[in-house]
């Protein structure tokens, strides 16, 4: 779908809530009554709200499987509002250099990180909930560190489920700065060689917004781990880890 257009600029739009009928190009499974398009008075823009089972309300991308989206940038970002106590997921079917499919499968459902050569389950107990967040998935990173030797080359299908709103969906060439907390690395810094950039203004939310952007790759997965001593966390400490303000993670 998008192999033969350009992406060489700072961003690719793949999805947008806004015009007639935004989903058109879509697989939409679920009836109206749990994923419906509506104006959202916070952002003052349109977005797709899915509701209820994360296992069987979800909207796939391209339509037809045979069908491959082709996009070639690193980040991919989901514009994003997650409600607190509901599960959400989303899945990534992802093409490495040597032609093979991949699918990393990132859910709250998930407890902890589990792999095959050819599929990830990656567990989101990180996630930012109640605020707008640009999740920004770092889909090199977790390429070659979850399937060892291998290397991202593109990236062919996305599943998006509920429980969410949903704003836009774009790549980004270039990383942007984590804002999710005050101490992004929880002590650990970002190498200095790893330069931000910021998210393009017509992808932008507007500045009255509450929102964050939070990056999800392996080194945030293992120091979220490594902050509840080295082991994959229990529900338990998944939620005082999201209800840690920026101040506590940075006293403990």
């Amino acid at each position: 779908m998008f192999k033969n257009e350009y992406q060489g600029g700072a961003f690719v739009e793949i999805f947008s809530a806004q015009g007639k009928n935004p989903g058109a190009k879509w697989k939409i499974l679920g009836s109206p009554s749990v994923i419906w398009k509506e104006f959202d008075k916070e952002v003052k823009s349109f977005v797709f709200v899915l509701e209820g089972s994360s296992q069987t309300n979800k909207i796939q991308l391209p339509k037809e499987n045979k069908q491959i989206l082709g996009l070639i940038q690193r980040f991919l970002v989901l514009q994003i509002y997650i409600p607190l106590g509901q599960d959400f997921s989303t899945e990534l079917l992802i093409t490495d250099l040597g032609n093979i499919k991949r699918r990393l499968y990132l859910s709250t459902v998930h407890k902890e990180l589990s792999s095959t050569p050819l599929h990830a389950k990656i567990p989101l107990f990180m996630i930012k909930r109640k605020i707008w967040c640009n999740l920004c998935i770092d889909l090199v990173a977790f390429t070659s560190e979850i399937f060892k030797g291998a290397v991202f080359q593109s990236l062919d299908g996305i599943i998006v489920s509920a429980n969410c709103k949903l704003r836009k969906i774009f790549t980004l060439k270039s990383k942007p700065q984590d804002t999710a907390d005050k101490d992004a690395g929880y002590g650990i810094p970002f190498p200095a060689d790893e330069p931000t950039d910021i998210i393009p203004r017509s992808c932008q939310l507007t500045t009255d917004v509450p929102q964050v952007t939070q990056l999800l790759n392996m080194t945030k997965f293992r120091q979220t781990e490594i902050k509840f001593g080295g082991h994959p966390l229990n529900s338990t400490e998944s939620v005082n880890f999201l209800y840690m303000t920026p101040h506590q993670h940075y006293m403990s």
